[in-house]
């Protein structure tokens, strides 16, 4: 366990930003805190000129790494996007992954991060209007209630989760172990370390 923290450690000093894939502990001892922090490895400080392609590519990563995604799921999920007619392809693409079911139950503060979520989701631990649920990518639809089956909350990750103080964004409604999808989220209403515009310009190349 304790490598798989270090290692969600390495990807955000990679960026050089907090990516909080670890949840709230990313508040506790961050190493991109400390004075002096350089990305991991031998070569970890460079002073070459980054490119363009460079600033576009690393954007991309970065957003990969917050929803946890491979290369082919994020590009079903903005030509998903860009297919959409009439509306910004990069708020979209930020609605498609915000709806994901494992990122729904992150918000509504299910779980300490989305990597759990996407465990509980797996497992059988979700369900969504009194459906089980085991898609992680599963797009969670305006008036949709998602759940957790009974004895989840007594899992001692979860329980933290549930027992510490979470911000809910509008978008979304928490009663208890269910929330639901209020309205489709904004773009000015999600906090996401990774600029979107930049990612959409990389893959319309």
């Amino acid at each position: 366990m304790r490598k798989l923290q270090n290692n969600k450690c390495r990807i955000c000093r990679r960026f050089g930003i907090k990516l909080f894939l670890k949840g709230k502990r990313c508040y506790e001892k961050c190493p991109i805190d400390r004075a002096g922090a350089i990305p991991p490895g031998v070569h970890g400080r460079k002073f070459s000129r980054p490119t363009f392609y460079s600033e576009q590519l690393k954007e991309k990563q970065r957003l990969k790494a917050i929803y946890g995604l491979n290369e082919a799921q994020m590009k079903t999920c903005f030509k998903r996007a860009r297919n959409v007619e009439n509306e910004p392809t990069d708020e979209v693409l930020l609605q498609i992954l915000e709806s994901r079911l494992d990122n729904v139950l992150y918000r509504l503060g299910f779980s300490p991060n989305r990597r759990s979520a996407r465990q509980m989701v797996v497992h059988g631990k979700v369900l969504v209007d009194g459906q089980k649920v085991t898609i992680p990518s599963y797009q969670v639809k305006i008036g949709q209630v998602v759940s957790l089956t009974g004895g989840v909350e007594n899992v001692p990750q979860i329980k933290q989760a549930l027992e510490e103080e979470t911000a809910i964004p509008d978008w979304l409604e928490r009663k208890a172990l269910a929330g639901t999808v209020k309205e489709k989220p904004k773009k000015d209403d999600i906090e996401v370390a990774a600029d979107v515009s930049v990612v959409i310009e990389f893959y319309s190349r």
